[in-house]
C-alpha cells in the first residue's frame, strides 16, 4: 500500500503529492492549498455526474441489445425512430459557427500532418516534438518509399541519385521555377539568385539556405557543395528539409499503460519537461552517446529583408483520458478512486501554466490544447466543456484558455456530431475520425443484431464512407474552417511508407486540415501530399458541393446478412485477430508498453494501441455470442498464437513467454477481453488491461 496524504478530503498519493508541490506548482502562481482545494471540489462536485453519465451508457446500450433482440428484421425507419425515442439520436439545432478564439496557426490556418506519441516514453515525445522539421532526403533514402529498401552499409550513390531525382521532381510539381525546371540548375551559385525571385518566396539563410513556400509549409533547400550528397549534385543542394509535423499529440490514453501514481507521475513529469522546455533524455544511437532536447526556432532573413524566426517544434496537444476510467493515485472522501478524466483535466492544465507564463514557448495564441476521447453524445461533450470551466476558475486562468479536441470516435457521437460541437462551441479546436475505435464502438452497439462482417470488408461498408464524409462536412458546415483542425485516423503501418504515399493522398484531399502518422519520418514524407493539396481550397469545393454522407448510411449496421464463410475463412479471421490482441497484450499487461509496432500475422509490422486491441477483441467477442465459433475453437486459436506471440518476440531479453503453460497473467488478460468482450463497457479495454496490470504490478511487488 502506498503512503497516502489527506488533502482537502481527498486520499493523495504521496509521490503525487510531491511531485505537483515540488516539482509542477513552482512558478505557476497558484498555491498549494488553491490547487487542493480547487481540484477537491471538482471531485466532489462533477465525480457523481461522471458516474451518472457512464450509467446512462450503460442504460442506454441495455435497451438496444433488448430492441435488437426482440427486432431482429425491423428496418432502418423503425431503428431510427428506436434510437430517437430513448434519446440516443438528438434533435439537431439550428446552424451556427464555432467562436473559439486565440487558436494557433498550426491549427487554424495551416494544414498538415500529426503525430501522436505516449507521453510516457521521453524519447518517443522530444523526437516528436522536433518532428517539426524533416530531412526528405533521409526519408527517401532510409524507407521503402522509393519501392526499395536501402542494402548495405555506407552510402550508395546509386541511390542517393534516385533521391535526388524524386526530389527534383516534387520541387517542379510544388514549387515550380518561372522558367525550366529544378533540374537544369547546374551551379550552385546559380541558385539563390533564381529562388531570390521566386514566387513562393519566403526567405534564406545566406549562402547556406533558402526558404520556399508550398500551400503554408516552409520547404528549406540547403546548399552545401562540400557535403557528401552537395558535391554530387550539380547544384550543389545537400538536403530538402521540410516541414513536417505541424502538430503533435502528447498521449495520456490510448497508447499509454498508466495505472496507478507511479505511471500517471511518469505521464505529467514529461508534460512538464515539454511545457518548461527543458525536457531531455540521455541517447546511445550508433555507439555515440548523447542528450537529445528540444529544437530551437529557426532564424533567417525573410522576404522583406527582416530577421524572422519559425518554430524549430511542433505545436503540443495533450490527450486525457476519458469519462470511464478512474486511477487509485487519489481518493475522494469516501475512499473511491477518483475519475482519472478529472484528475488529467486538472493536472495537465496547471502544467501548461508554465508554457503560458514563457515567451517562444508551445502555444503563441495563450492557448492550451487539450484532446478528449470517446465521449458518448452532446452531453457528455458539454460535461467535459463544464470540467475545464472548473478547472479554469480554480486555476485563475481566463475562460476558454484550454481548447478541446473531440474525437469522433463513438457512435453517439458521431450519429450526433453536430450538437457535439456545439456544445463545446467555444472551446473546440479539433474533431478527428478515429477508424478502429469507432468500428469498435459500432460492432459492440450493435452486438445483438447479428455477426458482424470480417474486420477487413468492415471499411467497405457504407457506414464507414458516411462517417469520415460527415465529419469533414459537418465539421464546415460548423465553422471549423480557419479556427479549427478537421482530422484523419492513423497509417497503422509505418514500414509501408511507398504504400502510405499512395493511399494517404486522399486524406487532404477529403478536406482534412490534419492526419495522423506514425513516426516522425512518416510526417515528412505525408508533408510532400499537403505541398500538392490546397486543402483550404479544397474545402471551399466540399462546402460548395453539398452534404455527401446520410444518417442512413451512418446507421447501416455492418452485420452478415447471409454468413456463408468456409471453415478456412472463420480460422483466418480468428487467429488474425487474436495474433493481434496477443501481441499487443503481452506488452502492455508485462512491460507497460501503451503503443509498439507489432507484427501481424503476416509478420508485417503494424502500430498497435488500445483502439486496435478494442476492435479485434469486440469481433471475436461478437462471433462467439452468434454461434459462428465455439470457446474451443477460439481458445485453440489464442493457444496458437500465442507461441506465435512468442517467437516473434524471441530476440527481446524482456520478454516473457505465454507458451506452452498459457496460465501467465498477460495471457489471461488477453483471453478477458475476448471471452468477456462482450460484458466490457463499450467493448473497451481498459478495464480489463488495468485491472491485469496492476495485478503483475502487485505481484512483482512482493
Amino acid at each position: 500500500m502506498s503512503k497516502r496524504i489527506e488533502k482537502n478530503g481527498l486520499q493523495v498519493d504521496a509521490q503525487l503529492v510531491d511531485f505537483l508541490e515540488g516539482q509542477a506548482l513552482p512558478d505557476t502562481g497558484v498555491t498549494a492549498d488553491a490547487f487542493w482545494a480547487g481540484f477537491s471540489a471538482i471531485v466532489h462536485d462533477l465525480g457523481p455526474r461522471n458516474i451518472l453519465l457512464l450509467q446512462k451508457r450503460d442504460a442506454i446500450q441495455g435497451q438496444i441489445d433488448a430492441w435488437h433482440v426482440a427486432n431482429p428484421l425491423a428496418d432502418a425507419i423503425v431503428y431510427k425512430s428506436f434510437l430517437t425515442e430513448i434519446g440516443y439520436l438528438v434533435a439537431e439545432g439550428p446552424d451556427f459557427s464555432i467562436e473559439t478564439k486565440n487558436v494557433d496557426p498550426e491549427i487554424a490556418n495551416v494544414p498538415g500532418p500529426q503525430l501522436v506519441v505516449p507521453i510516457t516514453n521521453a524519447r518517443f515525445a522530444l523526437n516528436a516534438a522536433n518532428a517539426r522539421w524533416g530531412s526528405l532526403y533521409d526519408a527517401l533514402y532510409g524507407t521503402d518509399a522509393l519501392g526499395s529498401v536501402a542494402t548495405g552499409k555506407g552510402y550508395d550513390a546509386d541511390r542517393g541519385s534516385q533521391v535526388i531525382a524524386w526530389g527534383r521532381a516534387h520541387l517542379d510539381a510544388v514549387v515550380p521555377l518561372a522558367t525550366g525546371s529544378w533540374t537544369d540548375i547546374d551551379a550552385a551559385g546559380a541558385l539563390a539568385p533564381v529562388l531570390a525571385n521566386h514566387a513562393q518566396y519566403a526567405g534564406q539563410i545566406t549562402n547556406k539556405e533558402v526558404f520556399l513556400r508550398a500551400n503554408g509549409l516552409l520547404i528549406r533547400i540547403v546548399i552545401d557543395p562540400t557535403s557528401t550528397i552537395g558535391s554530387s549534385d550539380k547544384a550543389g543542394i545537400s538536403d530538402i528539409i521540410v516541414e513536417s509535423a505541424l502538430s503533435t499529440i502528447m498521449d495520456c490514453e490510448d497508447s499509454v499503460a498508466a495505472v496507478d501514481a507511479e505511471d500517471k507521475i511518469i505521464a505529467y513529469a514529461n508534460w512538464l519537461g515539454l511545457m518548461k522546455g527543458d525536457l531531455a533524455e540521455d541517447m546511445t544511437k550508433g555507439g555515440e552517446s548523447f542528450t537529445r532536447v528540444l529544437n530551437e526556432d529557426v532564424a533567417f532573413t525573410d522576404a522583406a529583408g527582416s530577421l524572422a524566426t519559425h518554430k524549430g517544434r511542433s505545436l503540443m496537444l495533450i490527450r486525457n483520458v476519458g469519462h470511464l476510467m478512474t486511477n487509485s493515485a487519489v481518493l475522494d472522501r469516501d475512499g473511491n478512486e477518483v475519475s482519472e478524466g478529472l484528475m488529467d483535466a486538472m493536472f495537465t492544465t496547471l502544467i501548461a501554466m508554465h508554457d503560458l507564463a514563457r515567451e517562444g514557448g508551445n502555444s503563441l495564441h495563450g492557448s492550451v490544447y487539450v484532446v478528449k476521447p470517446k465521449m458518448h453524445g452532446p452531453e457528455e461533450v458539454a460535461f467535459a466543456v463544464e470540467i475545464f470551466d472548473r478547472v479554469e476558475a480554480a486555476l485563475g486562468l481566463p475562460a476558454n484558455t484550454v481548447k478541446l479536441g473531440i474525437m469522433d470516435e463513438e457512435r453517439r457521437t458521431s450519429v450526433n456530431l453536430k450538437e457535439c460541437i456545439r456544445a463545446a462551441k467555444q472551446r473546440v479546436a479539433f474533431i478527428n475520425t478515429g477508424f478502429l475505435d469507432r468500428t469498435g464502438d459500432e460492432i459492440h452497439t450493435s452486438m445483438e443484431a447479428g455477426p458482424m462482417v470480417p474486420k477487413g470488408e468492415m471499411k467497405d461498408g457504407p457506414w464507414i464512407k458516411s462517417y469520415e464524409d460527415r465529419n469533414v462536412d459537418i465539421g464546415l458546415a460548423c465553422g471549423l474552417q480557419g479556427r479549427a483542425q478537421i482530422g484523419k485516423g492513423m497509417w497503422a503501418m509505418p514500414d509501408l511508407m511507398a504504400d502510405m504515399l499512395v493511399a494517404k493522398v486522399n486524406h487532404p484531399n477529403a478536406g482534412a486540415n490534419c492526419a495522423w502518422v506514425p513516426s516522425p519520418t512518416a510526417a515528412t514524407l505525408h508533408a510532400t501530399h499537403y505541398h500538392k493539396i490546397d486543402v483550404l481550397a479544397r474545402q471551399n469545393e466540399i462546402k460548395d458541393g453539398g452534404p455527401r454522407g446520410t444518417l442512413s448510411d451512418l446507421l447501416t449496421i455492418p452485420v452478415a446478412s447471409k454468413p456463408n464463410w468456409t471453415k478456412d475463412v472463420i480460422t483466418r479471421e480468428v487467429e488474425n485477430n487474436a495474433q493481434g490482441i496477443l501481441g499487443y497484450v503481452v506488452r502492455w499487461v508485462n512491460q507497460g508498453i501503451g503503443c509498439s509496432k507489432v507484427p501481424d500475422i503476416n509478420d508485417v509490422g503494424l502500430m498497435e494501441d488500445r483502439a486496435t486491441c478494442r476492435i479485434s477483441s469486440q469481433a471475436l467477442a461478437n462471433w462467439l455470442h452468434h454461434d459462428v465459433v465455439t470457446e474451443v475453437d477460439v481458445m485453440a486459436s489464442m493457444q496458437k498464437m500465442a507461441a506465435v506471440v512468442d517467437r516473434q518476440n524471441d530476440a527481446d531479453p524482456t520478454y516473457l513467454p505465454m507458451a506452452p503453460t498459457f496460465d501467465g497473467i498477460a495471457f489471461q488478460a488477453a483471453c478477458d477481453l475476448v471471452f468477456q468482450g462482450r460484458v466490457q463497457p463499450s467493448g473497451y479495454t481498459e478495464p480489463v488491461l488495468h485491472r491485469r496490470r496492476l495485478e503483475l504490478k502487485a505481484q512483482r511487488n512482493h
